[in-house]
C-alpha cells in the first residue's frame, strides 16, 4: 500500500502498533524542551510512540510545568551530564529498548557526537543524510528533498548513498520504484561552469544501466521541471519518467538542499517532517524553529521508518 499523506501514515503506524502489541519508544536526549515534550505527548496520546526522557530531571519537570504539558507516565532518566545522556540514549537504541533517537534541548554537534561515537554510538557503516518529507496541497503525492542538513558538498559516491537513504525511507511508505530528480539550474550539461550538471548526468546514466537499484534517476533538471507537468511539457521533457512526477528532489549541496527544505516548510502551505537516515535507527534532528506539528510528524516518520511498515 502506497501512503500518500500524513493522515494515512499516522493511521498506518497506529495499526502497526496494535498489530505488534504496543507502541515503539523514542529515546530523547536532553528532553527539557517544551516543544519537544509537547510533540512527544501528542505522539503518546495519538498512539504513535512512548518515550524515554533522558536528561536533567529537574529541568524536564520544569519545562513540562511551564508549558502546562502532562508528561505523567513517561519514564524520566535523570542524567544532567550531556555526554552521558547521549550515551544512555544510544544504549537504549542499541539494546532494542528504543527504536528512535530524538534531539531535545542540546546542540546538534553534541547530539551527533553521541550518534557517531565509534564504540557506543549508532554508526551502521552507511552515510548519514537528512531526508525531509512533505505533504503539500499543491503536489499530488508525498515529496522528499535531500540533503538539506548533514552533507555539505557530497561527492558522486555520497550522492548515491543519499539517494539510497531516501529510497529506503520511501520504501517504508510503499513507494516501490521512486523517481529521483537531480536538481540543477538548467537542463543542459555544462562541465566547465556547472559541475552539478555533470553529476546529474552521471547518476542518470548509472540508473539507466541498473547500477542504482530499483529507482529512476534523471537530470539535470531545474526544480520546476521536476515537479510541474506544465513546465516539463513546455521544455519538451514530458516524455521522460521523472519530470513533473518526482518523488525525490536531490540537491547538489547543503546550501541548495537547505533552501529547498526551508522554502517548502515556510511557503509550501502543507505539512512536513524530517529525519536523518543511515544510522542503526532513524534519528529525529529537528530545528529549534520547526513547528510543533513538524516535530510530531518527524516522530511519526521515524517510527514508520524504524518498523518498515
Amino acid at each position: 500500500m502506497r501512503v500518500s499523506n500524513f493522515d494515512e501514515l499516522i493511521q498506518l503506524v497506529k495499526q502497526k502498533n496494535v498489530k505488534d502489541g504496543g507502541k515503539k519508544k523514542v529515546a530523547v536526549m536532553c528532553a527539557d524542551d517544551e516543544e519537544v515534550l509537547a510533540a512527544l505527548v501528542e505522539a503518546r496520546d495519538s498512539g504513535i510512540a512512548d518515550s524515554f526522557l533522558v536528561g536533567n530531571k529537574a529541568n524536564i519537570l520544569k519545562a513540562a510545568k511551564e508549558g502546562n504539558i502532562d508528561i505523567s507516565g513517561m519514564e524520566i532518566i535523570d542524567e544532567p551530564d550531556v555526554a552521558k545522556a547521549g550515551e544512555i540514549c544510544t544504549g537504549l537504541v542499541n539494546s532494542g529498548k528504543a527504536s528512535v533517537m530524538m534531539k531535545g534541548l542540546v546542540s546538534s554537534s553534541d547530539y551527533m557526537r553521541a550518534i557517531l561515537n565509534k564504540e557506543k554510538g549508532l554508526r551502521s557503516g552507511k552515510l548519514l543524510s537528512h531526508v525531509a518529507l512533505y505533504d503539500l496541497p499543491t503536489y499530488h503525492k508525498f515529496l522528499v528533498s535531500t540533503d538539506g542538513g548533514v552533507n555539505i558538498r557530497p561527492t558522486l559516491d555520497e550522492k548515491i548513498s543519499i539517494i539510497q537513504n531516501a529510497v529506503g525511507v520511501l520504501s517504508c511508505l510503499g513507494v516501490k520504484k521512486p523517481k529521483v530528480a537531480a536538481i540543477c539550474a538548467v537542463e543542459t550539461v555544462n562541465p566547465e561552469k556547472m559541475p552539478a550538471t555533470v553529476d546529474a548526468q552521471k547518476l542518470s546514466i548509472m540508473a539507466k544501466e541498473g547500477k542504482l537499484g530499483e529507482v529512476y534517476v534523471d537530470g539535470p533538471f531545474a526544480l520546476d521541471v521536476a515537479i510541474s507537468k506544465h513546465a516539463a511539457k513546455i521544455k519538451k521533457l514530458d516524455h521522460l519518467d521523472v519530470p513533473g512526477d518526482a518523488d525525490i528532489i536531490l540537491a547538489d549541496d547543503i546550501e541548495s538542499g537547505n533552501m529547498i527544505y526551508k522554502a517548502l516548510c515556510n511557503f509550501g502551505q502543507g505539512r512536513s517532517s524530517a529525519i536523518v537516515a543511515g544510522a542503526k535507527a532513524p534519528l529525529v534532528l529537528t530545528s529549534r524553529s520547526d513547528t510543533h506539528e513538524s516535530k510530531y510528524l518527524s516522530i511519526v516518520l521515524a517510527i514508520a521508518s524504524s518498523c518498515n511498515i
